[in-house]
């Protein structure tokens, strides 16, 4: 059972719920779509219909992301884990390894698509990497025949947050063997090595977004969308407990 946050729902599955729905999706030939869901998404989303809409569209909405894993608490819902962009696809690709399903790379510069898939390979011994584009393609129509003739099974899309969930809808129903999507933002960059993650002690007690606050102060901002985004579930909770007594 989905959980929603001001009109955005969120799966309370953990990574391995998630794997294992997706294998039966799979042995099914059911496409599955996977999206990230913070708090900064889902203030977008309060202003902007589409992204709503692309997030609710989407097979599973991932928690990523402290301040939803907080709301899920306020709210004693069932998350109880964050399930974050980066760590998902990385399960996935140990997933594609073990159980033999090509995986497909699509997006940022070159070099770093490259040295990424050369990475995923050192990591994952057995991993099929049916092929690989850098996300300045300009041929869409030739990029899908390409991903359709791959083989691929699964697709990671790094075109940031929403043009690839949008290149993702509007492509998935002419890529029918590909049955995993998951827009991935900036994973690549991670997964090359050129982006280095939050220590092990900041993502373990979910701070990681401290620790990019102390080493980019400009985030401040993006950062107030937490506060925000707690206050406003906090009022929309209220109100429906006063609506309720009400009736």
């Amino acid at each position: 059972m989905k959980e929603s946050y001001l009109g955005v729902n969120v799966s309370p599955l953990t990574y391995e719920g998630i794997i294992e729905e997706i294998r039966s999706r799979m042995l099914r030939r059911e496409q599955s779509t996977i999206i990230a869901v913070n708090p900064e998404k889902v203030m977008t989303a309060q202003k902007d219909p589409q992204v709503r809409e692309l997030i609710n569209g989407a097979t599973f909405q991932i928690a990523d992301g402290v301040g939803i894993l907080l709301a899920s608490k306020l709210k004693k819902g069932s998350i109880t884990s964050r399930v974050t962009g980066v760590d998902m696809m990385a399960r996935l690709l140990k997933f594609a390894a073990e159980d033999h399903h090509p995986i497909y790379l699509y997006g940022a510069k070159k070099e770093v698509v490259e040295q990424a898939a050369v990475k995923i390979t050192e990591q994952n011994p057995g991993i099929e990497i049916a092929g690989l584009t850098d996300g300045y393609e300009q041929d869409e129509e030739a990029l899908v025949q390409r991903i359709q003739e791959s083989g691929a099974e699964i697709l990671f899309v790094a075109l940031g947050s929403p043009k690839q969930e949008l290149w993702i809808r509007r492509n998935m129903d002419r890529l029918e063997n590909v049955l995993v999507f998951q827009g991935v933002g900036g994973s690549f960059d991670v997964f090359s090595g050129n982006v280095k993650r939050a220590p092990s002690l900041f993502r373990k007690t979910g701070t990681e977004w401290f620790y990019r606050l102390c080493s980019d102060p400009k985030r401040i901002k993006r950062q107030l969308n937490l506060p925000r985004f707690l206050v406003k579930v906090l009022v929309a909770d209220k109100k429906n407990e006063l609506n309720g007594k009400e009736e």
